[in-house]
């Protein structure tokens, strides 16, 4: 099967680009003030050779932007820019695909759940409020829905819903996980992936945002069934305390490793927090 090439850090390259995200909303701050440096972002990713932009709806939701004082209108708006943000780098490159984000909950409550699933909603609850930003992203022109981050089975069980009741989607759904073989919440990652299993709306299943130690476990705990998606951080460490990054990651070890998670049986490689377009660009290398 061949290989795609995923973007990196979206967030991480506009910070590089000299965009100031310390804000709830993230990067979709920017889809508000300076929309000409996300679609600067995403030609970075294609110019280092991936295939697929991930748009900057990861933290775009209309409650979201209702806290900045935006009526529903003006906020679905936005979302729908984030797609056509990644398909207008996209046409200037010339390849590619576009893949509309749909982040967690924990996301819009910027609090960190994502990183242990620890909700205040239940399954219905999610459903819900999964359900607007759904339906603008599934009509809004990408190639695919990209259900990522995702730390708990509810979460995964609502998601799964919304792609039963939508008709004309593909997507690939990625879990956050604590382990090589557990999302955030504990449930094990083969639990959750078979609630995706022989879905041919589903693309692939893995993880992101998630140590790259762990991708191996992960990746065999996978094999078998769906295609298996994996796009961890870059290897670097928060800390929480003095809010920033500790270690070094190499994007030349980064493109080695993700050389050992193609073998190991990942067709669709990338990065996430912390990856930059030089460790796309060792992806591209090592994988060719």
């Amino acid at each position: 099967m061949t290989t795609l090439v995923l973007d990196g850090g979206l967030a991480t390259q506009l910070e590089r680009l000299g965009a100031d995200l310390r804000d709830d909303l993230w990067s979709a701050r920017l889809l508000l003030e300076e929309p000409e440096l996300i679609r600067a972002a995403h030609a970075a990713f294609f110019a280092a050779g991936a295939d697929v932009a991930t748009t900057a709806s990861y933290q775009a939701t209309i409650p979201g932007f209702a806290r900045r004082g935006l009526d529903v209108a003006a906020a679905e708006r936005l979302i729908r820019l984030s797609v056509e943000l990644a398909g207008q780098a996209r046409d200037e490159a010339g390849h590619g695909l576009v893949a509309a984000s749909v982040g967690p909950y924990g996301a819009y409550l910027a609090n960190g759940a994502e990183y242990t699933g620890d909700y205040d909603l239940d399954e219905d609850g999610l459903y819900a409020w999964h359900l607007p930003r759904w339906e603008i992203l599934a009509a809004a022109g990408a190639d695919l829905l990209a259900c990522e981050t995702i730390p708990s089975y509810p979460e995964a069980r609502a998601l799964a819903r919304l792609l039963a009741g939508t008709t004309g989607v593909k997507a690939w759904v990625s879990f956050s996980c604590r382990d090589g073989e557990r999302l955030n919440d504990g449930t094990p990652i083969r639990e959750v992936a078979a609630l995706f299993a022989g879905n041919p709306k589903v693309v692939a299943v893995g993880a992101n945002c998630t140590a790259p130690r762990h991708i191996p476990g992960l990746i065999s705990c996978l094999s078998g069934g769906l295609p298996v998606v994996v796009y961890p951080n870059s290897g670097e460490t928060w800390d929480a305390a003095g809010r920033r990054w500790l270690g070094l990651a190499d994007p030349v070890e980064y493109g080695q490793a993700a050389m050992e998670w193609q073998r190991a049986g990942a067709s669709l490689i990338g990065g996430c927090c912390r990856t930059t377009p030089e460790h796309i660009r060792q992806i591209r290398a090592h994988l060719a």
